[in-house]
């Protein structure tokens, strides 16, 4: 069977990944597809899951509009593995069978799919396009659509989680965001969105070792918050960095709260990392695809056994 199912050269809508994924349950009937909740306009925010290990581990992108790259990096790398499964042959140097029997892996690629539709220009009319450029209005610096991160209501909804968010609020009202805006505003308070409030009771109902957040874009990694990490998380994360070329470090202060990243470090005080893919500016190029693939291959893997 040929690995050709994920688009990787296109603009990466919700619609595309709803059939994306449709196309590979149906490939792949052992996956087990689902929807952890929905968005503002009422879209799923559809994950996968394979395997049927002990082992749970969680990957989730896209949470952030502008850098929708990253649904196709993890549904790319869903089908090369389930290619890999059926074929009973390795990936990055693992039995892929091994890892399934091993590791149950969920995967959500896509956080943030109004956001996503707006950014890539599948919406581009309407009530909410509408209401969102007006809110985009009030910030002339930010380049509309394609500086915007929020969700449709203008809430940045990896500012959302309960760690530090009373400190986020204080240094993004500082910075200006008081109000719904294209990035940076807190909302009026934690978990207030539903696709934020999703991924939270997601989390809260299973018991993942390992988490991973994918962002874009420097290159870097993210493993601390507030010294709530396990000592192997560091460790885990050398291995990250020297499998992928990026950078182990912490985001600058005032991007350091009320992440999703964040707060499953405080909950849990389990291995949790932001991964910033790519470089350049966001949203980044597609052509970029093929290089955040390959520099992540390894720590896709790698989170599954370590």
């Amino acid at each position: 069977m040929d690995s050709n199912i994920v688009q990787t050269s296109i603009n990466y809508t919700s619609s595309i990944l709803y059939l994306d994924i449709s196309k590979l349950k149906l490939a792949y009937p052992f996956i087990e597809v689902a929807s952890i909740g929905k968005s503002v306009l009422e879209k799923d925010i559809p994950y996968i899951k394979i395997g049927e290990g002990q082992n749970e581990v969680f990957y989730s992108g896209a949470i952030h509009a502008n850098e929708w790259i990253v649904a196709p990096l993890l549904m790319k790398f869903v089908e090369n593995y389930l290619l890999a499964i059926m074929n009973n042959s390795n990936i990055y140097g693992y039995n892929a069978r091994e890892l399934f029997k091993y590791t149950s892996l969920y995967i959500v690629p896509m956080c943030n799919p109004d956001g996503v539709d707006l950014v890539t220009g599948a919406t581009s009319s309407g009530r909410a396009y509408n209401q969102a450029k007006n809110i985009s209005k009030k910030y002339p610096s930010i380049l509309f659509p394609s500086g915007w991160k929020a969700n449709i209501k203008g809430v940045d909804l990896n500012l959302q989680f309960p760690a530090g968010w009373q400190e986020a609020k204080k240094i993004k009202y500082n910075q200006g965001f008081t109000l719904p805006a294209p990035r940076d505003f807190v909302g009026e308070g934690p978990l207030t969105e539903p696709e934020s409030l999703a991924l939270y009771n997601f989390t809260l109902n299973h018991s993942f070792r390992l988490i991973i957040s994918y962002h874009t874009q420097g290159q870097e990694i993210y493993w601390q918050f507030q010294d709530y990490a396990p000592k192997e998380a560091k460790e885990f994360g050398n291995i990250f960095s020297a499998v992928s070329g990026y950078t182990l470090t912490n985001p600058e202060f005032n991007s350091s709260f009320a992440g999703y990243k964040d707060w499953f470090l405080q909950e849990y005080r389990k291995p949790g990392y932001t991964i910033e893919a790519g470089l350049g500016q966001n949203p980044l190029p597609i052509n970029q695809f093929n290089e955040i693939y390959n520099n992540n291959l390894g720590i896709l893997v790698l989170s599954m056994v370590l």
